[in-house]
Protein backbone atom coordinates (compact mmCIF):
# COMPACT_ATOMS: atom_id res chain seq x y z
CA UNK A 1 0.00 0.00 0.00
CA UNK A 2 3.23 2.37 1.00
CA UNK A 3 4.64 1.72 -2.91
CA UNK A 4 1.23 2.21 -4.48
CA UNK A 5 0.61 5.89 -2.80
CA UNK A 6 4.44 6.78 -3.07
CA UNK A 7 3.56 6.03 -6.89
CA UNK A 8 0.22 8.37 -6.91
CA UNK A 9 2.08 11.17 -5.60
CA UNK A 10 4.89 11.20 -7.96
CA UNK A 11 2.54 10.95 -10.73
CA UNK A 12 0.85 14.08 -9.53
CA UNK A 13 3.66 15.97 -9.15
CA UNK A 14 6.41 14.78 -11.79
CA UNK A 15 6.00 15.13 -15.33
CA UNK A 16 7.87 12.28 -16.99
CA UNK A 17 8.16 11.50 -20.83
CA UNK A 18 4.19 11.53 -22.56
CA UNK A 19 2.84 13.04 -19.42
CA UNK A 20 1.32 16.06 -18.82
CA UNK A 21 2.56 18.08 -15.27
CA UNK A 22 0.05 17.88 -12.41
CA UNK A 23 0.18 18.97 -9.18
CA UNK A 24 -2.60 19.60 -6.48
CA UNK A 25 -1.73 23.63 -5.61
CA UNK A 26 -1.38 26.01 -8.37
CA UNK A 27 1.52 27.72 -6.90
CA UNK A 28 3.50 24.06 -7.26
CA UNK A 29 3.64 24.94 -11.05
CA UNK A 30 5.37 28.46 -10.33
CA UNK A 31 9.31 27.92 -11.38
CA UNK A 32 12.30 28.76 -9.33
CA UNK A 33 13.22 32.19 -9.71
CA UNK A 34 9.57 33.42 -10.11
CA UNK A 35 6.62 35.04 -8.65
CA UNK A 36 2.83 35.27 -8.75
CA UNK A 37 2.36 38.95 -10.57
CA UNK A 38 -0.07 40.50 -8.87
CA UNK A 39 -1.59 43.68 -10.43
CA UNK A 40 -3.11 46.63 -9.08
CA UNK A 41 -4.28 47.71 -11.77
CA UNK A 42 -4.23 50.89 -13.75
CA UNK A 43 -5.53 53.74 -15.97
CA UNK A 44 -6.38 51.21 -18.93
CA UNK A 45 -6.53 47.85 -16.65
CA UNK A 46 -8.12 46.27 -13.97
CA UNK A 47 -6.74 44.54 -11.00
CA UNK A 48 -5.92 40.59 -10.60
CA UNK A 49 -4.21 37.90 -8.42
CA UNK A 50 -5.83 34.34 -10.03
CA UNK A 51 -7.89 34.58 -12.91
CA UNK A 52 -10.10 31.69 -12.82
CA UNK A 53 -13.25 30.60 -15.32
CA UNK A 54 -14.25 27.36 -17.43
CA UNK A 55 -11.70 26.54 -20.47
CA UNK A 56 -12.85 23.38 -21.48
CA UNK A 57 -16.59 23.64 -20.87
CA UNK A 58 -16.57 20.70 -18.10
CA UNK A 59 -18.24 23.01 -15.48
CA UNK A 60 -14.46 23.31 -13.91
CA UNK A 61 -13.18 26.94 -12.97
CA UNK A 62 -9.94 26.71 -14.33
CA UNK A 63 -6.88 29.13 -13.64
CA UNK A 64 -4.32 31.35 -15.26
CA UNK A 65 -1.30 32.71 -13.89
CA UNK A 66 0.62 35.87 -14.42
CA UNK A 67 4.38 35.18 -13.45
CA UNK A 68 7.09 37.54 -12.93
CA UNK A 69 10.64 36.83 -12.91
CA UNK A 70 12.94 37.71 -9.68
CA UNK A 71 16.15 38.30 -11.32
CA UNK A 72 17.31 41.77 -9.33
CA UNK A 73 20.12 42.37 -12.42
CA UNK A 74 16.74 43.38 -14.02
CA UNK A 75 15.89 46.09 -11.23
CA UNK A 76 16.71 49.73 -12.41
CA UNK A 77 16.93 52.90 -11.65
CA UNK A 78 15.24 55.72 -13.42
CA UNK A 79 16.13 59.57 -13.18
CA UNK A 80 12.58 60.33 -13.00
CA UNK A 81 10.36 57.41 -12.06
CA UNK A 82 12.94 55.58 -9.35
CA UNK A 83 13.60 52.28 -8.91
CA UNK A 84 11.97 50.17 -11.42
CA UNK A 85 11.55 46.30 -12.07
CA UNK A 86 12.02 45.68 -15.74
CA UNK A 87 11.70 41.64 -15.09
CA UNK A 88 9.11 40.21 -17.67
CA UNK A 89 6.17 38.44 -17.31
CA UNK A 90 4.38 35.39 -17.94
CA UNK A 91 1.82 33.08 -18.08
CA UNK A 92 0.61 29.63 -16.58
CA UNK A 93 -2.57 27.95 -18.14
CA UNK A 94 -3.76 25.09 -15.34
CA UNK A 95 -6.92 23.16 -16.14
CA UNK A 96 -8.80 21.80 -13.22
CA UNK A 97 -9.26 18.45 -12.87
CA UNK A 98 -11.36 17.97 -9.65
CA UNK A 99 -8.97 17.17 -6.91
CA UNK A 100 -5.56 18.52 -8.86
CA UNK A 101 -4.82 20.91 -11.76
CA UNK A 102 -2.96 20.15 -14.84
CA UNK A 103 -0.96 22.28 -17.68
CA UNK A 104 -2.52 23.40 -20.36
CA UNK A 105 0.50 25.72 -21.71
CA UNK A 106 2.83 27.82 -20.41
CA UNK A 107 5.02 30.56 -21.54
CA UNK A 108 7.17 32.30 -18.79
CA UNK A 109 8.48 35.62 -20.47
CA UNK A 110 6.34 36.32 -23.35
CA UNK A 111 5.32 40.03 -21.95
CA UNK A 112 7.01 42.51 -21.14
CA UNK A 113 7.30 44.59 -17.47
CA UNK A 114 4.63 46.43 -15.81
CA UNK A 115 7.41 49.11 -15.80
CA UNK A 116 8.39 49.97 -19.29
CA UNK A 117 8.94 53.52 -20.91
CA UNK A 118 5.86 54.65 -22.56
CA UNK A 119 7.42 57.87 -23.89
CA UNK A 120 5.43 60.77 -23.53
CA UNK A 121 2.67 58.93 -22.64
CA UNK A 122 2.33 55.95 -20.29
CA UNK A 123 3.18 51.95 -21.77
CA UNK A 124 0.52 49.65 -22.61
CA UNK A 125 -1.28 47.92 -19.99
CA UNK A 126 -1.83 43.73 -19.82
CA UNK A 127 -5.36 42.76 -19.06
CA UNK A 128 -5.85 38.98 -18.41
CA UNK A 129 -9.36 37.09 -18.49
CA UNK A 130 -11.20 34.36 -19.56
CA UNK A 131 -14.84 35.41 -21.24
CA UNK A 132 -17.34 32.53 -22.63
CA UNK A 133 -14.69 30.13 -22.42
CA UNK A 134 -11.69 31.70 -24.10
CA UNK A 135 -8.98 33.32 -23.30
CA UNK A 136 -8.53 37.07 -23.35
CA UNK A 137 -5.14 38.46 -23.45
CA UNK A 138 -5.65 42.70 -23.76
CA UNK A 139 -3.65 45.30 -23.94
CA UNK A 140 -4.90 49.01 -23.03
CA UNK A 141 -3.10 52.35 -24.04
CA UNK A 142 -5.60 55.03 -22.80
CA UNK A 143 -6.67 57.42 -25.21
CA UNK A 144 -5.27 55.51 -27.75
CA UNK A 145 -7.17 52.30 -28.12
CA UNK A 146 -6.64 48.89 -27.28
CA UNK A 147 -6.28 45.51 -28.81
CA UNK A 148 -7.17 42.12 -27.74
CA UNK A 149 -5.70 38.54 -28.38
CA UNK A 150 -8.67 35.60 -28.21
CA UNK A 151 -7.23 32.09 -27.37
CA UNK A 152 -8.95 29.05 -26.99
CA UNK A 153 -8.06 25.47 -25.65
CA UNK A 154 -7.52 23.02 -28.20
CA UNK A 155 -4.80 20.40 -30.01
CA UNK A 156 -3.49 20.50 -26.16
CA UNK A 157 -2.63 24.47 -26.03
CA UNK A 158 -4.20 27.79 -26.30
CA UNK A 159 -4.63 28.55 -29.86
CA UNK A 160 -4.91 31.92 -30.89
CA UNK A 161 -8.22 32.62 -33.25
CA UNK A 162 -9.17 36.24 -33.19
CA UNK A 163 -7.66 39.51 -32.78
CA UNK A 164 -9.48 42.81 -32.10
CA UNK A 165 -8.33 46.37 -31.94
CA UNK A 166 -9.31 50.21 -31.16
CA UNK A 167 -7.19 53.00 -32.27
CA UNK A 168 -8.40 56.67 -31.23
CA UNK A 169 -7.38 59.87 -30.84
CA UNK A 170 -8.86 60.76 -27.33
CA UNK A 171 -12.28 60.90 -28.06
CA UNK A 172 -12.49 59.88 -31.36
CA UNK A 173 -12.42 56.80 -33.38
CA UNK A 174 -9.99 55.85 -35.48
CA UNK A 175 -9.70 52.39 -36.95
CA UNK A 176 -11.22 49.37 -36.47
CA UNK A 177 -9.54 45.61 -36.95
CA UNK A 178 -11.73 42.38 -36.18
CA UNK A 179 -9.27 39.23 -37.44
CA UNK A 180 -10.95 35.83 -37.26
CA UNK A 181 -8.05 33.26 -38.19
CA UNK A 182 -10.24 30.09 -37.79
CA UNK A 183 -12.26 31.75 -40.94
CA UNK A 184 -9.44 33.51 -42.04
CA UNK A 185 -11.66 36.88 -42.48
CA UNK A 186 -9.62 40.55 -42.00
CA UNK A 187 -12.91 43.60 -41.31
CA UNK A 188 -11.49 46.91 -41.16
CA UNK A 189 -13.71 49.64 -40.10
CA UNK A 190 -11.67 53.39 -41.29
CA UNK A 191 -14.08 56.35 -39.52
CA UNK A 192 -14.34 58.65 -42.41
CA UNK A 193 -15.25 61.42 -39.52
CA UNK A 194 -11.59 60.31 -37.52
CA UNK A 195 -10.37 64.05 -38.28
CA UNK A 196 -13.48 65.86 -36.95
CA UNK A 197 -13.57 67.28 -33.19
CA UNK A 198 -16.18 68.45 -31.25
CA UNK A 199 -19.78 69.60 -32.06
CA UNK A 200 -18.98 68.28 -36.10
CA UNK A 201 -17.86 64.84 -34.79
CA UNK A 202 -19.89 61.52 -35.22
CA UNK A 203 -19.82 58.03 -34.67
CA UNK A 204 -22.18 56.51 -37.07
CA UNK A 205 -20.28 57.02 -40.03
CA UNK A 206 -17.51 54.08 -41.04
CA UNK A 207 -15.99 52.28 -43.86
CA UNK A 208 -16.18 48.39 -43.53
CA UNK A 209 -13.51 46.86 -45.44
CA UNK A 210 -13.32 42.80 -45.38
CA UNK A 211 -10.66 40.81 -47.03
CA UNK A 212 -9.59 36.78 -47.32
CA UNK A 213 -6.46 36.84 -45.32
CA UNK A 214 -3.70 33.59 -45.75
CA UNK A 215 -4.89 30.56 -43.77
CA UNK A 216 -1.76 29.88 -41.52
CA UNK A 217 -1.18 27.67 -38.68
CA UNK A 218 -2.78 28.83 -35.89
CA UNK A 219 -0.44 30.67 -33.40
CA UNK A 220 0.16 28.91 -29.90
CA UNK A 221 0.54 30.72 -26.84
CA UNK A 222 3.07 28.38 -25.92
CA UNK A 223 5.75 30.02 -28.98
CA UNK A 224 4.52 33.37 -28.66
CA UNK A 225 8.23 35.11 -27.99
CA UNK A 226 6.99 38.64 -27.29
CA UNK A 227 3.38 39.84 -27.22
CA UNK A 228 5.15 42.99 -28.56
CA UNK A 229 6.18 41.56 -31.55
CA UNK A 230 3.32 40.93 -32.82
CA UNK A 231 1.92 42.45 -36.19
CA UNK A 232 -1.30 41.10 -38.34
Amino acid sequence: MKKQLTFLFLTLTIPVFGQVEQNKNPSDFIPKEYMIHKYEGGISSGSWDEIKGDLNKDGLEDIILIIKGTDKSKIIKDEYRGELDRNRRGIIVLLNKGYFYELATKNYDCFSSENEDGGVYFAPELYVEIKKGKLHISYGHGRYGNWDYTFRYQNGDMELIGYDSYSSRGPVPQYEVSINFLTSKKLTRDNLNKDEDGDEYTTDNFKETWENIKKKKLLRLSEIKDFDELEF
